[in-house]
């Protein structure tokens, strides 16, 4: 008597339909595979029923069956994954130690009891003073423009009342007293004269 297993196999693998007489084995089950599954190693691989169930290896393929009048059985056949060598707990409680200790004073993150982010309500709060504030820096600031404009009027001899100054209208000159330079000028231009008077040059 037979039983009809269905396999359910992995990609790249098709799955595949076998028939094999009841009385197997389900540690004998591998034998039957097609030949593309044999070539895998065993031990890289898990069998298992459809539904996730592990039978006991020396259970016959027969009282795997739920219902003893089909004789069908449905498995599946999947890659076992190598596991590490553990102390990820030890790792998690060492990272929780090292958060702990790092205290912080930043909750921006946080909520208030209306469901507000605490980094929200800063920025209003900034914003509300900068605008509270906009009429003073204006003020400043055409103050600044006043002065700069009243000292450069002051450099170009331009009267408060915007017109020109006495002195720029009148074109009145301005004594120049500085002797030394009056001197050292007088002096060149006779060193001149004479130097053309006599044929020399005027400096040695």
């Amino acid at each position: 008597m037979t039983t009809t297993v269905l396999l359910s196999t992995f990609t790249p693998f098709p799955n595949a339909v076998l028939t094999i007489p009841s009385e197997t084995l389900f540690s004998e089950i591998p034998s039957y595979f097609p030949t593309y599954l044999q070539t895998l190693d065993d031990a890289d691989l898990a069998l298992s029923l459809h539904h996730g169930a592990l039978p006991s290896s020396e259970t016959p393929l027969s009282a795997l069956s739920d219902d003893l009048s089909e004789r069908l059985v449905s498995l599946r056949l999947t890659p076992r994954l190598r596991g590490g060598k553990g102390g990820f707990g030890s790792q998690l409680r060492a990272a929780g130690g090292r958060m702990s200790s790092q205290k912080t004073n930043n909750n921006d993150s946080c909520r208030d009891l209306n469901g507000r982010r605490l980094s929200t309500i800063k920025e209003a709060k900034v914003l509300a003073e900068y605008l509270e504030s906009e009429p003073q820096r204006k003020k400043a600031e055409a103050d600044a423009k006043k002065a700069k404009l009243e000292a450069l009027e002051r450099k170009l001899g331009i009267g408060a009342d915007g017109k020109p100054s006495e002195d720029v209208v009148t074109g009145s000159k301005r004594r120049f007293d500085d002797t030394e330079y009056l001197e050292q000028s007088r002096d060149i231009v006779d060193n001149v004269k004479s130097a053309v008077a006599s044929g020399k040059p005027a400096f040695v």
